[in-house]
Formats: structure tokens, sequence, C-alpha cells
């Protein structure tokens, strides 16, 4: 036990590279954070830092812990092991963003909005395609959904000013339509925008300006991306460890994106030919991953 924590400690100098390329030191309680949000036991997380300090080295990527961690937790828990990928898996519903339109849409149901996916809205200038519109009680919103398919990808300033732009145009156009119809209560209207990534700092600084709604990875402190999927228990399918690549793909095909719909339906998983062995091991990590407690 000693000589793990000396080497963990001897190891909090090790120069680590992140996904955006820069540098900084390895810090255990960082990766046993991550661990314990997975929900795993405290002997694992305990056996799977102690396992890949060992294994660290100058220069060592992110990328490549996190597959170490990964790899061992799975042998543990697969459970765990799922929501630790939660991440990874996000990046994992492309290539396109349709899926992640889909994705956000299903959170903002389970808070209580109606949701449309891939709307023709007209603007006072133009028609725009909007990803999602969500509208609750008196409010109504404009979701733009910008998904990245690879980690260290930021949100420019540039993806706000744009997504400002084009809500400008649609709420000049929804304010003159109530005001036609006689609408005596005026609407609430509001620009959101979701990523799988992170926001620069000059793109929080003008959305939070302009008024507009960021949500990210992990923005804001509280009630980001992360929160809400552990909130609701809504995991995407991609956080599956007993599925296959090509499995998945199948099932985004047919529009299933989370893995509470394969919960809901067990012939999901008959309809691209799994077999019944196969089926019972998905299904069970399925309904673990929809469980908002653990």
């Amino acid at each position: 036990m000693l000589f793990f924590k000396n080497l963990i400690m001897s190891k909090e100098k090790i120069s680590i590279v992140k996904m955006s390329g820069e540098t900084d030191e390895f810090i255990s309680t960082k990766l046993e954070n991550s661990l314990r949000r997975s929900g795993a036991e405290e002997d694992v997380i305990k056996e799977v830092i102690e396992r890949v300090t060992a294994s660290l080295y100058e220069g060592i990527s992110t990328k490549e812990i996190y597959k170490m961690a990964f790899s061992l937790l799975r042998k543990k828990s697969r459970p765990a092991a799922a929501r630790y990928k939660l991440k990874k898996a996000l990046f994992e519903l492309g290539p396109t963003g349709f899926p992640f339109e889909k994705f956000i849409a299903e959170i903002l149901k389970r808070e209580g909005f109606h949701t449309k996916v891939g709307v023709l809205v007209k603007g006072h200038c133009v028609q725009h395609e909007i990803d999602v519109v969500a509208e609750k009680d008196d409010d109504l919103y404009m979701v733009e959904c910008k998904f990245h398919n690879e980690q260290g990808r930021l949100c420019d300033v540039k993806v706000p000013l744009y997504i400002h732009s084009r809500f400008r145009d649609v709420e000049k156009q929804w304010m003159k339509n109530e005001k036609e119809n006689g609408n005596k209560n005026k609407k609430i209207h509001q620009g959101w925008i979701y990523t799988n990534t992170r926001f620069s700092n000059d793109a929080l600084e003008y959305g939070n300006c302009s008024g507009l709604k960021l949500i990210g990875w992990n923005y804001p402190a509280k009630g980001n991306l992360k929160n809400k999927i552990d909130h609701f228990g809504l995991h995407p399918i991609t956080s599956l460890t007993t599925i296959t690549k090509n499995e998945v793909m199948l099932l985004l095909e047919k529009g299933v994106v989370l893995c509470q719909d394969v919960c809901e339906d067990a012939s999901l998983l008959n309809s691209i030919g799994i077999s019944k062995i196969r089926q019972s091991k998905i299904m069970n990590e399925s309904r673990s991953l929809c469980e908002t407690n653990f």
C-alpha cells in the first residue's frame, strides 16, 4: 500500500499531453473522480488508479490514459465502463450531426419541452433549417446543435455569432406572426446552442452578452450536458460496451440513439440479427445505464 502511495505521488510530476496539444501535470485525483462518477466500486477505482499510474511515462497522452483506464474498468464492470465512456460515446454518434440533434431533442423532452427536429422555419429575410425547435408554455426556443466527431475541438466565437444572426432573423418573423395573430401574451424567444465539446472563452463571452443560452459538455457548472445525461439516464447507444460498432451503426440508421430505446423495445436488437444470448447481455447493460441513480 505504501509502495503504491509513493508511486502515485512520484508520478504526479509527470507531464501529460491533452487532446488540445497542451501539456499538463498528471493529477491522480482527476482520474479518481472520473472513475467515481462512473459508479465504479472503491476497490475497482483503487486498482485502476494503481495500474494506470504504474504505466505512466513522460509525455503520455490523455487519450492513452483513457484507453488504459477504460480497458481495466470494462473487465471489472461494464456498466461503469459505459458511463466512463460517455464523452467518447457522444463523438461516436457521428459522422453526421443528425443523431446528436435527436439526442438533444430527447433531453429537452425530459425537461418538459415539445420538440421538433430539422424544422424549416421562415425568417424575416430568408428561410432557415433549425436543428431543434423547442416549446414550453409561452416560451419558444431555436436550438442549434454543434456536433464534433473528434476531441480537442472547441466551439469558437464564429459559432454563436452565426447562430445569433440566424436567431434574430427568425425571432423577427415569430414576433410578426404573433402580432398578426392577435396574441395578447408575448412569448419569450431565445436562441440556444448545444455542443458535445467546449466553448472558447470568446464564444462564452459573446453568447452571454447576446443572450444566447450555451450548453456544452461541462458548461455551465450546473446543468451542463453531462449533468443532464446523468440526471435523466439518457445515455447514447454508443456508450454500450456489449455491442459492436457495426451493430451501433445499424441501430443509428433506424433512428435509435438512446439506450433507453433498447430498454423499452428488445425487438430492436432482434431486427439487426443479434443472438438471444447477446441480446440478454446488451439489455442488462442498457437497463443499468438507464438508471438515474448509481
